[in-house]
């Protein structure tokens, strides 16, 4: 039963998207609209209820061979990752509304933005790596559309540098994906890994050799440098979209996909204290102060706040490379916690483009007090991405930097003072955007901004609820935060 109810969920976007494009013949789009929103909500309602009575075991769809089928679970990591974007998703659609009425071609634009919620769940409701794989490629496809959506010079040549990316990244993920299914004792994700003792015992070095050509693989979606280079340029794709890229569904499906792969796959007892775990620290380490220092000198908004991902993306991956209990609890707080501070920033940015036009951080000054809705909840990303306390990102770095003073790795105490840098430099960058906008000084010419004012309650209700979710996150974070704990020693 349950089984059959995680396909209905997974497929009720795809044939919603499908359905969109009948709506081309009506010159209604408030009926699109409408019908959208019903499709993105049933899909989360089902979610939630499959979330709620969470079976055990996994469900198989199509088997292949011994070791390979198509396979669905419900365990603690995928509830994790499937509940944050069922409960995004219907907001940011409703976000979409009313930016892509300044975008155009909105009956294509929902088509794909839909089914990429369909392809997301299938990734975080995988029971098996060459299912999740399967989806993770999907995922490349079906968001292709979306960041080449406005036909410019400059979006398809952001959208080449997408594919190539993506299908190297992928590339490397697939010689995992071989290797497990040669070595591995089952083909289902296990905590604590699937590596049978043989394997390990006679094959350690070229299997860690593997693990760390796979997490690269992966990690290309979490930007981790050298990987970065797509993800600051796809922010010419409309902001619905670079919200959606940079912090729910493809950046966070390629730091899940590095959790799935080091503890339910190759396992952290396997990897820990190796130069497996060290090799892909350092990389890490250097990424988190790399893409805040480069957040600092950019002067484009949506750019900005790429180089932010960047930085924050790797935050996540610091705590998967802990291969610790605690490890993996800083690590989904942060991939959860990160996703409404960063979500919240962008479409704060994008309602600031569509409504003055501005995009260049010196163009921003005076704006606060035309715009004290957006730039009020601007205000309140940016304190929780500072890691003030009473905010969600001051408990996701708490849990970060505890994980990592108590793995006794050195290599992890440097990664803490990277962790201090990023703090002071996103300080810096995100300040600096909210004191030109309330403090423009004595002799600014207020006409500049003349008609400017916030957006329609279409926008600002899914912000107020992403401010609102920062800052309950922040307050009352120990009941998540036990969640974490509990799917972090493979309880759930």
């Amino acid at each position: 039963m349950f089984g059959l109810l995680i396909c209905i969920a997974i497929a009720t976007p795809f044939i919603g998207g499908i359905l969109i494009n009948a709506f081309r013949k009506i010159d209604n789009l408030k009926v699109m609209h409408f019908f959208t929103e019903i499709v993105v909500i049933l899909t989360s309602v089902l979610v939630f209820i499959i979330l709620f009575n969470r079976p055990e075991g996994s469900f198989e769809i199509i088997h292949f061979t011994k070791n390979l089928s198509l396979a669905f679970k419900v365990d603690g990591l995928g509830t994790v990752f499937a509940a944050m974007i069922a409960f995004l998703w219907p907001f940011a659609t409703l976000y979409s509304f009313e930016y892509m009425k300044h975008e155009g071609r909105e009956h294509t634009f929902f088509t794909f933005y839909t089914m990429t919620y369909g392809v997301t769940l299938g990734i975080s409701l995988s029971g098996n790596l060459l299912t999740m794989y399967c989806f993770y490629e999907m995922l490349t496809l079906v968001t292709i559309p979306l960041v080449v959506h406005s036909g410019t010079r400059e979006a398809i040549r952001a959208t080449r540098k997408y594919i190539y990316y993506s299908l190297g990244g992928a590339a490397f993920a697939f010689i995992g994906l071989v290797f497990l299914t040669v070595y591995g004792t089952t083909n289902s994700f296990t905590y604590g890994g699937v590596l049978s003792p043989e394997a390990m015992a006679d094959h350690a070095t070229v299997l860690r050799l593997i693990f760390v050509f796979g997490f690269m693989g992966f990690s290309v979606k979490a930007a981790m440098f050298p990987f970065h280079g797509w993800l600051p340029d796809a922010g010419v794709a409309p902001t619905p979209v670079t919200a959606l890229l940079h912090a729910v569904a493809v950046v966070k499906s390629g730091a899940f996909a590095t959790m799935r792969l080091t503890y339910y796959c190759f396992g952290p007892d396997f990897l820990r204290g190796t130069w497996a775990q060290y090799v892909i620290m350092v990389c890490i380490i250097f990424t988190i102060v790399f893409g805040c220092s480069m957040a600092v000198k950019e002067t484009h908004l949506k750019r900005r706040l790429a180089f932010s991902t960047v930085s924050n993306l790797s935050y996540i991956l610091f705590g998967v490379s802990i291969m610790t209990p605690l490890g993996l609890i800083g690590a989904l707080s942060h991939m959860v916690f990160h996703a409404f501070m960063k979500i919240l920033s962008f479409l704060c940015a994008g309602a600031v483009i569509v409504c003055s036009g501005k995009k260049y951080v010196n163009e921003l000054d005076g704006l606060g007090k035309r715009m004290p809705h957006i730039f009020t909840l601007f205000t309140i990303s940016s304190l929780a991405l500072m890691g003030v306390p009473g905010l969600c990102g001051f408990i996701s770095k708490w849990n970060l930097a505890t994980a990592a003073f108590d793995s006794g790795n050195k290599l992890a105490y440097v990664g803490v003072v990277a962790l201090l840098i990023s703090a002071l430099l996103t300080g810096i960058y995100m300040m600096t955007i909210v004191f030109r906008a309330w403090v423009p000084g004595k002799d600014f010419d207020t006409s500049k901004n003349e008609g400017v004012k916030d957006p329609t309650w279409r926008m600002l209700i899914p912000l107020y609820t992403f401010a609102l979710g920062c800052v309950l996150f922040g307050l009352f974070s120990p009941v998540v935060v036990d969640f974490f704990a509990q799917i972090a020693n493979g309880l759930i």
